[in-house]
């Protein structure tokens, strides 16, 4: 696949590559020398405003969060990557066009268990403006809930988006829903000398009357849209996931917290990530 970083604007390709039981979900920059790997685990996640970067021995990925959710989405787990930028292609600025493409390529199972990871506690991070609530699913299952909220733009306004997760849901519900900002948050990052690419085609950017030379996909698309981000970020547990997801205004930062406080109920620590088949 090919396209071009949202954020730095650089033409970028990417190829799915099939991979042995237990290797995870693995970054590989083939425009570096010796092709260095980065494991798609917590511990290699630096912070960073508005996308998901992983680093390890200086070597770096950015705005993996949508290729990690059409991978989570379509329940696959051992799967190479190899690109020749850090920044992955924004492509329609949603996980669809990813989905499309592994789904043409068609998977196999493996002969190896799938690992999960299972809420235990009910547990909120985050503060009272913006918060993630876990808490165990009756049902085992893997359910999701993005409450979303912006005052200051009346097209977006107040959304709700909740769904169970499974492949067929992910595939029709929240694959396509494409990221968003606000024009004015637009104004401001191209005056920062970011997404200078980007056009109104590329992504949902929002006034008061709503998305600029675009149609929505669905009337609650910027809520699915994070619930797709949260799929992508929870990922970096590297299993499975049973357990009930209310979020509430939040973002990359606390969906990592919440992966982190899952480790803390299975007893692990972040150090331990190494121990963990994907």
């Amino acid at each position: 696949m090919s396209g071009f970083g949202f954020w730095s604007g650089q033409d970028v390709s990417l190829k799915f590559k099939p991979a042995a039981v237990d290797t995870g979900i693995v970054f590989r920059r083939i425009d570096l020398p010796n092709s260095p790997a980065v494991e798609a685990k917590i511990i290699n996640r630096v912070s960073g405003p508005r996308r998901t970067t992983l680093v390890k021995n200086g070597c770096s990925v950015e705005m993996v969060e949508h290729v990690l959710s059409a991978l989570a989405g379509l329940n696959i787990d051992n799967c190479e990557i190899l690109v020749d930028r850090p920044e992955m292609p924004g492509m329609d600025g949603s996980s669809l066009p990813f989905v499309n493409a592994l789904l043409k390529a068609g998977t196999v199972q493996q002969d190896a268990g799938r690992r999960v990871s299972r809420v235990t506690q009910t547990v909120r991070v985050g503060n009272a403006q913006s918060w993630i609530q876990i808490e165990p699913s009756p049902t085992n299952r893997f359910e999701l809930c993005f409450e979303l909220e912006y005052p200051t733009c009346q097209s977006v306004g107040k959304q709700t988006f909740s769904s169970v997760v499974n492949v067929d849901r992910y595939r029709l519900s929240i694959a396509s829903a494409r990221t968003f900002v606000l024009e004015s948050e637009a104004e401001q990052l191209r005056r920062q000398g970011l997404g200078e690419r980007v056009t109104y085609d590329d992504i949902l950017i929002f006034n008061d009357h709503g998305p600029i030379g675009n149609k929505l996909r669905f009337d609650d698309e910027c809520a699915r849209h994070k619930v797709l981000d949260m799929i992508g970020d929870f990922s970096l547990i590297g299993t499975d996931i049973i357990g009930k997801f209310t979020a509430h205004k939040s973002g990359h930062r606390l969906n990592s917290q919440v992966v982190l406080e899952l480790l803390r109920q299975r007893g692990l620590g972040q150090s331990d990530q190494h121990r963990i088949p994907a």
